[in-house]
């Protein structure tokens, strides 16, 4: 394999830190950072500080782990939502693909991940105990486990179930139009949607 040589080391120190973006190689790592250059330098400044800003001033609702401007995010705090329902899913990522959908309108919680033993990632590592207490609220009816189909989120979505059984709350999961296996980033909307409007008891969905 050739090692490509670059006419300036910053240009191949750019290069390296974009290559380490997930999806990103080393040639389109290279014309993004040549692309850059093509800008003006108040642009490259603008695009540069907007990332910075977005490090440094991010916050996480404290409430359902989205991210938001605020300590509680636009989702939460909007009263036009049903707070009686909430629906549980791995990442932000998550909450933007069932927003999308635009046939849901209860509350989130972002579990930050699945269970992973492989990875190393047990259930102290997500936000299950914060949900557990949400799931304690009066106005809460519902839960919809909204996690990938694979055996990692069907460990989580079980380990959940077992902690809300004695919680009064309807638990749900998505109706299989999600295939096994599928994480919901690669679920058409369409489809994403029709899961959650056909959603099943948890229970009758594993069997008892």
């Amino acid at each position: 394999m050739s090692i490509e040589k670059y006419p300036s080391k910053l240009l191949e120190t750019a290069v390296n830190e974009f290559a380490r973006l997930p999806g990103i190689g080393r040639k389109s790592a290279l014309r993004m950072v040549l692309h850059l250059l093509r800008q003006n330098k108040e642009a490259v400044t603008s695009f540069g500080q907007s990332l910075i800003q977005l490090r440094n001033d991010i916050k996480h609702c404290r409430i359902c782990h989205n991210i938001s401007d605020t300590d509680i995010c636009q989702i939460c705090v909007n009263p036009a939502r049903n707070a009686s329902v909430i629906c549980v899913v791995e990442n932000i990522r998550d909450v933007m693909l069932v927003e999308n959908t635009h046939q849901y309108n209860g509350l989130y919680h972002v579990l930050g991940g699945i269970i992973s033993p492989m990875d190393g990632i047990g259930p102290g590592e997500l936000e299950i105990g914060s949900l557990i207490d949400r799931a304690g609220n009066a106005d809460v009816v519902e839960i919809i486990l909204a996690l990938p189909t694979t055996m990692e989120g069907d460990t989580t979505n079980f380990y959940i179930f077992r902690k809300l059984k004695d919680k009064p709350v309807r638990v749900t999961t998505l109706s299989r139009g999600v295939a096994v296996g599928d994480d919901l980033e690669y679920t058409d909307e369409i489809t994403l949607g029709r899961s959650l409007v056909n959603r099943v008891l948890y229970e009758s969905s594993v069997g008892k």
